[in-house]
């Protein structure tokens, strides 16, 4: 029996699902989350359960019609939530289900890992209060509460703008939306954004609401400090060289998402560095075969392009490996999905237009800030590196100033200090390299461990290195 596993349970990872059923396979979903979805379509437990329009706004049709399709798979995949495969040997996965360690051999693996909140500090974002919009996002749709009565959001990104609206429908007193992009963006985007005339107009739709609202919205910012006694209390701003002060009791920020990519590198994926996106991304081909025979990479943990082309992506992924398994697909409905994703595609170039990092955020940083909050590894600690060392490499970073090394694995500092390297080298992003990702990607119990060094697939004689 063929045993295929799909790694995230959102559109890109449902979709495939659904492909590879009507294929007669019966694939193993495994997902960190107690129900489907993604964080896009995130679902609350049942008891805080709401109308889908309450949860999902214009996507509660969408949302719905995913529900649907998966709740007509059940029975014929082998669902596994709450799981987390936190290590790859070969065709080996290691999880841990609940508390339990377990090992999946398979025969075909596809990624569908998704994205995480792009982060780049100021002075005061560890402060009890402050953070990230996708964290205020999930506070919002899982929990049904908000991270504060007045909130603050900044950076930059669609997101953003979306969960600023997502909070004041639900009630929320939104006190200003500070967007770092230049104030000049959206007539330059606009090109790339007509490529999905439909969703640049839900985009407007949100800004004319906040408008309408009597939020505050103010762009070509640059974030001073958030501040306070014990938690946040007040954000610091600058706009045209003039100094502001915006009062809150919650701060939710970020610059867009990155690709969670520490499962490809685990599984031996070559990578390369993407210049739209700003980061180093598992290498595919238009079908979404990596580089590896067998692992398939779909969604925005192959590069951000939103929830429609993740489920594009994820039937085109699954076309791909159902063909390499020897059975026959449509060859006209692969074309046609990759179609469909070429206006995906453009769009994507137009928001990178509209919401672009800063690119002085490396220059500017304080060398006080902290930069790695695992570690509380300051911006003037790698600087310091750098200059003593003469380090122009991200795992020499890591190695020599722990930058990295905590809890969420270089997942929240890397991209800050990659910049900040970049800078104080004097070389560029694409040539300080990427962080490698580790085993555990996540924190997983000791015994957990021991587990997998018992069930590890033997390195035979004539490859160890002893």
């Amino acid at each position: 029996m063929t045993t295929v596993a799909i790694v995230g349970a959102g559109p890109a990872g449902l979709r495939a699902a659904a492909a590879l059923v009507q294929a007669g396979l019966r694939p193993v979903l495994i997902d960190e989350s107690p129900r489907v979805g993604g964080q896009i379509y995130r679902q609350p437990p049942p008891p805080l359960m709401r109308p889908p329009a309450a949860l999902y706004g214009f996507e509660a049709g969408k949302a719905s019609a995913l529900f649907a399709r998966f709740a007509a798979l059940q029975g014929q995949i082998d669902h596994r939530p709450q799981s987390l495969v936190w290590q790859i040997e070969g065709r080996r996965l290691h999880l841990l289900q609940g508390d339990r360690a377990d090992v999946l051999d398979v025969d075909a693996l596809m990624l569908a890992t998704g994205a995480t909140d792009r982060v780049l500090p100021f002075p005061g974002w560890t402060l009890p209060g402050v953070y990230t919009l996708g964290a205020a996002q999930i506070a919002l749709k899982a929990q049904a509460t908000l991270i504060g009565p007045r909130v603050v959001f900044a950076g930059t990104g669609p997101l953003l703008y979306l969960v600023a609206w997502q909070y004041t429908q639900a009630g929320g007193q939104v006190q200003a939306v500070l967007d770092v992009a230049p104030p000049d963006a959206p007539r330059r985007a606009l090109p790339g954004l007509l490529a999905r005339p439909g969703v640049a107009a839900k985009g407007a739709y949100y800004l004319a609401r906040l408008r309408l609202a009597g939020v505050p919205l103010h762009r070509g910012v640059r974030l001073q400090a958030a501040e306070g006694e014990g938690r946040v209390q007040r954000l610091r701003w600058q706009q045209q060289g003039r100094e502001h002060a915006t009062d809150c009791d919650a701060i939710g920020f970020g610059h867009g998402l990155r690709s969670e990519t520490q499962l490809a590198d685990l599984a031996g994926c070559d990578f390369d560095y993407d210049t739209l996106e700003q980061a180093w991304l598992p290498r595919r081909d238009k079908a979404g075969r990596s580089s590896v025979a067998g692992v398939y990479l779909a969604g925005d943990g192959a590069g951000i392009l939103g929830a429609d082309a993740a489920e594009l992506a994820g039937e085109r992924a699954a076309l791909a490996l159902l063909q390499d398994l020897g059975q026959s697909v449509d060859d006209s409905r692969a074309r046609a999905l990759e179609r469909a994703l070429q206006p995906q595609r453009r769009f994507r170039e137009g928001l990178e237009t509209l919401c672009p990092l800063p690119a002085d955020w490396a220059a500017q940083a304080d060398d006080a800030l902290i930069v790695c909050r695992c570690e509380e590894v300051t911006a003037g600690e790698l600087r310091a590196c750098v200059r003593d060392t003469g380090t122009r490499e991200m795992n020499r970073l890591k190695a020599l100033t722990r930058i990295g090394m905590g809890r969420c694995q270089g997942r929240m500092c890397a991209t800050a200090a990659a910049r900040l390297l970049a800078q104080a080298a004097g070389c560029t992003l694409p040539e300080v390299g990427r962080l490698r990702g580790q085993r555990p990607i996540k924190p997983v119990p000791i015994a957990v461990l021991a587990t997998a060094a018992a069930q590890a697939t033997p390195v035979p004689p004539e490859e160890r290195d002893d």
